[in-house]
């Protein structure tokens, strides 16, 4: 990687950073197509494309079963590894959780919120080249601690689904759990089949044809957000140690080829230092060829701005899924940025932490999704309603006040609703 500096980006490179594709339009064709498959033929289809996509024989679509035997295949320490992590997340969304309230206004008014958890949701957990026990954390224990009645989960099928995966997703919580991966998954717990039961809203990470599936099925069924690939955002200042940015870099190109991993900085020297470490960091490890490829896109690179306050506002346009601060004034940095899915402060918090065991949920927004929206978390799994009672007096108050409005909107009925209620 070699330093540019931000100043000097074209207007295309610009687009790069800013306008990021995960690709989804070129598969939706595709995807409409599994999708529509799905809804009409069931687990036949789900079969088929189990075999034609992931090389791989389905015989038991449900997999519960396996999931709860699979707590007893894994060894001592992953296991341990598994409910640390668990109680963790746990402990995070337990504390978001709101309260139902209700409020006297003195004037005959008494009006209220009360929340309620979805009855039953469907929690994708990514497989492929990677095993991913984390994604099963993240999506089914905050849909617990909401209250959800039913939560299903469907994981791409494999000759020997990662046990550890399957314990994660047993010990989060799940009360069902399908082997069926891509689209085929996401159809399946949009519109069931014989063997799985439809969900109202559907929530997790994947890759293009998941996200692409998501977005075919969403108005027949909800869901979370448009997730893409893994995203992070390095602000660093002098005081930054170019190993440990350049470790944060690797990590999250680790990923998927499609990542986009940046660095921006004030200091030409961090910046090197960063883009040399990164070099040598990437060499050697399992997944290289994926971490050089991710390094190598256009929505990648290591950046030189020409004040902290060019490098935040870079950051508050890219709006990343990860941002990671590794600065001298970290807090006064971050009250400058407001569209990031999660702040990373310090150079003791890497992003690993958060992707696995800090508590916080690692699905978050990407592709600049963190300007409108925020990531997982249990509000994700409720609903909330009003309540409302007027006395007498109450009512006389907002009498005028109603039957105007009413009748200026041309609604006479609502008006003698009220009316009515003084004869």
């Amino acid at each position: 990687m070699t330093p540019r500096d931000v100043a000097d980006l074209s207007t295309g490179e610009r687009r790069a950073f800013f306008d990021r594709d995960a690709g989804v339009d070129a598969v939706r064709g595709d995807v409409r197509e599994i999708v529509e498959t799905v809804r009409d033929e069931g687990d036949a289809a789900i079969r088929r494309f189990s075999q034609e996509f992931d090389d791989v024989d389905v015989a038991n679509i449900d997999i519960t079963d396996e999931a709860e035997r699979a707590v007893d295949a894994v060894g001592d320490d992953e296991l341990a590894a598994v409910r640390d992590a668990i109680e963790n997340v746990r402990e995070f969304h337990e504390a978001q959780r709101p309260s139902d309230w209700t409020e006297e206004f003195g004037d005959g008014r008494t009006l209220g919120r009360r929340f309620r958890p979805i009855d039953r949701v469907g929690v994708y957990v990514p497989g492929g080249t990677a095993a991913y026990p984390s994604s099963a954390i993240m999506g089914v224990v905050p849909a617990t601690v909401a209250g959800v009645d039913h939560v299903a989960v469907v994981t791409p099928p494999a000759d020997d689904i990662d046990p550890v995966t399957l314990a994660a997703i047993h010990e989060a919580g799940a009360d069902a759990v399908y082997s069926a991966g891509g689209a085929q998954g996401v159809a399946a717990l949009a519109y069931g089949t014989e063997t799985v039961r439809a969900v109202r809203k559907i929530v997790g990470p994947g890759n293009k044809w998941v996200t692409a599936a998501k977005a075919e099925v969403r108005g027949d069924v909800e869901i979370d957000f448009l997730a893409g690939p893994s995203e992070l955002l390095v602000l660093a200042d002098d005081t930054a140690d170019p190993e440990l940015v350049a470790a944060d870099l690797v990590a999250q190109a680790e990923h998927d080829s499609d990542a986009s991993v940046v660095a921006v900085t004030d200091d030409e020297d961090v910046a090197a230092a960063v883009a040399e470490a990164v070099d040598e960091q990437a060499a050697d490890r399992d997944r290289e060829e994926t971490i050089r490829a991710a390094l190598g896109a256009d929505a990648s690179g290591v950046l030189v701005a020409r004040s902290m306050s060019e490098a935040v506002l870079f950051a508050e346009e890219y709006a990343p899924e990860h941002l990671s601060i590794q600065a001298d004034d970290d807090e006064v940095l971050l009250d400058r940025v407001s569209n990031v899915g999660s702040a990373f402060l310090g150079p003791y918090t890497p992003v690993a932490a958060g992707d696995y065991a800090s508590g916080t949920n690692h699905v978050l927004p990407t592709n600049g999704g963190a300007k409108a929206f925020g990531g997982l978390s249990v509000d994700t799994f409720l609903r909330s309603s009003t309540v409302q009672r007027l006395d007498e007096d109450g009512l006389a108050d907002l009498a005028d006040t109603v039957t105007l409005l009413a009748e200026a909107e041309g609604l006479d009925a609502h008006a003698e609703s009220v009316r009515k209620r003084f004869e």
